[in-house]
């Protein structure tokens, strides 16, 4: 697969909104043209600075809530719970599906000791050149 490169949405030369006018899906190949918006601007937007883009403009308003209340509360669950005033159960679902919109994998990976290391030693290879990208990517699948 080609290199993705993140973008903010801003032109580079005339610092104007950019417009998408195709989007590929690289697990079926499918592309889909026409126009479309990076992500919704705020209300109270007046300058280029204030338009935000990037994964935070795949949330709803009720994830973007969520996410304001677990930032204030520095991750302790606890204290969102509190906040919220929901249950642990529903704090780590709600979390779970930030993550998962946001395009990350919501599944307790991390919590694997071999598995992180097993990332690490992949990783390592392909830093190192042992290993190429594309069979950094089939191991890393598995």
């Amino acid at each position: 697969m080609a290199d993705v490169y993140e973008l903010d949405g801003i032109c580079p030369v005339c610092a104007e909104n950019m417009l998408v006018t195709q989007l590929h899906c690289p697990h079926c190949s499918s592309t889909l043209e026409g126009s479309f918006r990076l992500s919704q601007a705020s209300p109270t937007a007046q300058t280029n600075d204030d338009l935000r883009f990037g994964r935070l403009a795949r949330l709803d308003s009720t994830q973007l809530e969520f996410v304001e209340a677990f930032l204030r509360c520095r991750g302790i669950i606890k204290n969102v719970e509190d906040m919220l005033g929901i249950s642990y159960p529903t704090v780590k679902v709600r979390l779970n599906n930030v993550l998962t919109a946001l395009g990350f994998n919501a599944d307790d990976e991390q919590s694997d000791p071999a598995l992180r290391r097993t990332r690490h030693e992949i990783l390592a290879d392909l830093a190192a050149g042992r290993i190429t990208t594309e069979e950094a990517h089939l191991q890393l699948m598995r």
